[in-house]
């Protein structure tokens, strides 16, 4: 069934088209406003700040809304992201026939002959630093949109325990090779995996009677049997001779840290024509905005590549300022959207087709996850922080 657009909606007053008009006009003068290529055509809308909706009333111009700020993505380019091994190895050069020296191969320098320790360089910046506000020249923002704030607002964390065991032979082993490795020679590895099996051979433990020494030594000898593919245990052995397991030292330790998901639900009743329009554009930035790009910016390598899509700067707000309570986000990216365009359990339009409710579903997840040290950076707001 087709609808005009209705004339009045729940207490909005008698003159909320004349009030629409000024906010629009408002708008206009206060925010930045720039034409939009072919390829960010935002359904004919050529505004980059969509705002729904576009007249507010009085009891709304004072409330809360969601900003969502899209950027476009920046890879590190292997300049953040690596590590350097200094002092490890070594060029070696020979004489050719004509004299001069020409390079033979890379091999590691011995201990003996090493005057500087191997030194390890790490370069990690994640996302957030590197397209962070900070660095401008990373920071390409192609639109922005101001929403009403959900109704469903969550803040929710978490981090990755697990159990974890070590018993002390184990653990004589790991001091035996360490032990070894430490001396810095060629063949360290094998030598300290020599060892090891060698335990057996003499171990001797304080405190322990003899049926429980040789137990343990035959639990050692165990350990290389299995190695070779036999089903046998240490742990197995020990319990067959004596009826104890050795001591397993079991502890919950931190293992992983978990990323931050947030879906939301905005419901739109566009009550004009440019309303529908604003709508229209914000469903179609978002769906372009979260689809990859295959050969946008390198024509000639299209089918070969595929670019990452654009990420999001989410933010609560409050009169247009950083919400004074309500957490903060680090970028994110869109996993999911979902759109119901009879929202209103049936289908209706208005005369140009556009529904009369349509319901919009967005998931969002950070792309980094969040550290102690996060909630000490003026990133962080004086809110909860993130």
């Amino acid at each position: 069934k087709k609808k005009r657009y209705m004339s009045g909606i729940g207490n909005l007053p008698s003159n909320y088209k004349q009030q629409e008009l000024e906010a629009r006009v408002a708008a206009q003068r206060k925010k930045k406003r720039g034409k939009i290529t072919a390829r960010q055509n935002l359904g004919g809308y050529e505004d980059r700040y969509l705002s729904y909706p576009i007249a507010r009333s009085n009891q709304e111009k004072t409330g809360d809304t969601l900003r969502i700020k899209c950027i476009q993505y920046v890879p590190s380019n292997n300049k953040n992201f690596g590590v350097e091994v200094e002092n490890a190895l070594e060029d070696v050069y020979k004489v050719g026939k004509d004299g001069k020296e020409k390079f033979d191969r890379t091999q590691f320098i011995p201990k003996s002959r090493r005057t500087k320790p191997i030194t390890i360089k790490t370069t990690f910046t994640d996302a957030n630093t590197r397209i962070s506000k900070a660095n401008q020249q990373n920071q390409f923002t192609k639109f922005h949109i101001e929403l009403p704030i959900p109704q469903e607002i969550n803040d929710s964390q978490s981090v990755t325990w697990g159990d974890d065991r070590v018993n002390a032979i184990e653990l004589a082993g790991v001091a035996l090779a360490g032990r070894i490795i430490e001396k810095g020679a060629l063949g360290a590895i094998n030598d300290a995996r020599n060892a090891i099996q060698a335990l057996g051979a003499g171990v001797d433990i304080p405190g322990v009677n003899k049926e429980t020494q040789n137990a343990i030594r035959a639990s050692l000898a165990g350990a290389a049997v299995g190695a070779l593919g036999g089903n046998v245990t240490p742990t197995s052995l020990i319990s067959r001779a004596t009826g104890q397991i050795l001591n397993n030292n079991l502890e919950l330790l931190f293992q992983n840290v978990n990323l931050r998901s947030f879906p939301y639900s905005i419901t739109f009743s566009p009550r004009s024509e440019a309303e529908a329009k604003v709508v229209k554009a914000i469903i179609k930035a978002l769906k372009m905005a979260m689809a990859p790009k295959a050969g946008e910016f390198n024509d000639g390598a299209q089918g070969l590549f595929i670019k990452s899509p654009d990420i999001f700067q989410l933010q609560f707000l409050r009169d247009g300022q950083p919400h004074p309570f309500l957490h903060n986000f680090k970028l994110c990216a869109l996993t999911g959207m979902n759109v119901n365009y009879t929202n209103a359990g049936t289908y209706a339009s208005y005369s140009d087709g556009t529904p009369v409710n349509i319901k919009m579903d967005v998931t969002f997840k950070e792309i980094n996850p969040v550290y102690h040290e996060d909630y000490m950076q003026p990133e962080a707001g004086d809110g909860v922080g993130f």
